[in-house]
């Protein structure tokens, strides 16, 4: 009889044991199952598991409660990810909203500073938007131009004063001669009124 006792309190001693054993094991398993990356999570499971051979071939077993928790966490990290990917998406689309328009005012900015450029480059001849390097030829031929013009009539100017001091100098020589002609003229008509005197007063002598 008492040998009976002693038997069953062994027996409840080892089921006990057992049973904290596996209660102690399970809770490793959870916590094992509650960090760490996926892959790692497989490898805890497999590594757990048990196995056995049937008909030749190899077979593992798993607790059910660690498939579960596996897949939980399996479905949580694609939850995560999917949550992470439509921030991710949302960020990548703010950013390409954002983007577009800074190429926006790129442009603008751009187009502003050839406007600019061109207009500082620009200048206005006769109501027209000319470059300033052709704004330049423009303004040189002019300035050529008069110049030619200013050269020219200095030259005529200076061919017409040498002839008008040609023509005075030929002037007063031709006044100069006309004078000498007009007193020798009139020393002959005095040369003859004098003759024509003599004669006269000749012929009254002789009377």
């Amino acid at each position: 009889m008492k040998g009976l006792r002693i038997l069953l309190l062994i027996t409840a001693l080892l089921a006990y044991n057992l049973q904290f054993a596996q209660e102690e094991e399970e809770t490793q398993d959870a916590l094992s199952l509650d960090r760490g990356p996926i892959d790692k999570q497989f490898e805890f499971v497999f590594v757990k598991s048990g196995n056995y051979r049937a008909d030749g071939k190899k077979y593992e077993v798993v607790r059910t409660i660690s498939l579960e928790k596996l897949r939980q966490n399996v479905l949580d990290t694609l939850k995560g990810y999917n949550k992470r990917a439509g921030e991710l998406k949302a960020t990548i689309g703010g950013h390409e909203s954002t983007i577009g328009s800074l190429n926006e005012k790129l442009e603008e900015t751009t187009n502003n500073l050839a406007a600019v450029t061109e207009e500082k480059d620009s200048m206005s001849f006769l109501g027209i938007m000319v470059s300033k390097s052709t704004y330049n030829a423009i303004l040189w031929t002019v300035i050529a131009s008069l110049l030619a013009l200013l050269l020219f009539f200095i030259y005529r100017f200076r061919n017409s004063n040498i002839l008008t001091q040609e023509a005075k100098t030929n002037l007063s020589e031709l006044e100069t001669e006309y004078e000498d002609h007009r007193r020798r003229a009139l020393e002959r008509e005095q040369k003859i009124s004098r003759q024509l005197q003599d004669e006269i007063n000749k012929y009254k002598k002789q009377k």
